[in-house]
């Protein structure tokens, strides 16, 4: 055989190699960072005076709990942010409510007393919001086909089916939330003291947009009387 028909393939499999060699290296470099999608979360919605309610008590747990934790006691005093909102007044009322049913000391007067404070921050993104994301039942399912596999058709059948069920189940629970909004609450709750933070808890849910006005402060309007 020819020498110089023998070394033809091998060349073209140099070049090969060589072009695949360049181009791993031209992605191996960017000008900017690429985009990559976040872990899936689950973020809940509120969407009524009860959900206000469900909030307070998760803040209260988790407070209580921290405070026991450093082994810090007393009465507590929660305050009322400076221009309340109508989301502000009814949290303040269920904080209250759910720290005493806690069996804690609420002072209605700030003197000597843990001031339990929180804030809101109402965030409003332009960007288009999917209204269906992989949620808990397929991250579970297709951790279990990352585990084991697809195996033998029959049971990859099976199993394919189990991922449709699941994400079938995301999307029914998806729907049934409304989806995701353009609008989020951020909900910080803070115990300090001696000018440190002793507990402090920060949370993120969707609002629906027509409920935005809840958490937003209207300034009383002033009336103008014009003399004749």
């Amino acid at each position: 055989m020819d020498k110089g028909a023998t070394l033809i393939p091998k060349t073209l499999k140099l070049l090969a190699l060589g072009a695949t060699a360049a181009v791993l290296a031209g992605c191996a470099s960017s000008p900017i960072p690429v985009s990559a999608n976040f872990p899936i979360t689950v973020e809940p919605k509120v969407r009524s005076a009860g959900h206000w309610g469900l909030l307070s008590n998760d803040v209260v747990k988790q407070t209580l709990e921290s405070l026991n934790k450093l082994g810090v006691s007393g009465n507590l005093y929660v305050a009322l942010p400076t221009n309340a909102t109508a989301f502000d007044k009814a949290f303040n009322n269920f904080l209250i409510t759910d720290l005493v049913k806690s069996g804690r000391v609420v002072q209605q007067y700030p003197d000597q007393a843990l001031e339990v404070s929180y804030q809101t921050q109402v965030v409003r993104h332009n960007s288009p919001r999917p209204n269906f994301l992989p949620g808990r039942f397929t991250m579970i399912t297709t951790g279990l086909y990352a585990a084991y596999g697809l195996g033998t058709a029959p049971y990859g059948d099976k199993l394919a089916g189990g991922l449709a069920a699941a994400v079938g189940a995301d999307y029914i629970a998806s729907e049934s939330s409304g989806g995701p909004t353009h609008t989020e609450l951020i909900l910080t709750t803070t115990i300090a003291s001696g000018g440190r933070y002793l507990v402090r808890k920060t949370d993120v849910y969707y609002v629906e947009e027509a409920d935005t006005t809840l958490l937003q402060y209207k300034a009383p309007q002033v009336m103008k009387v014009v003399g004749p």
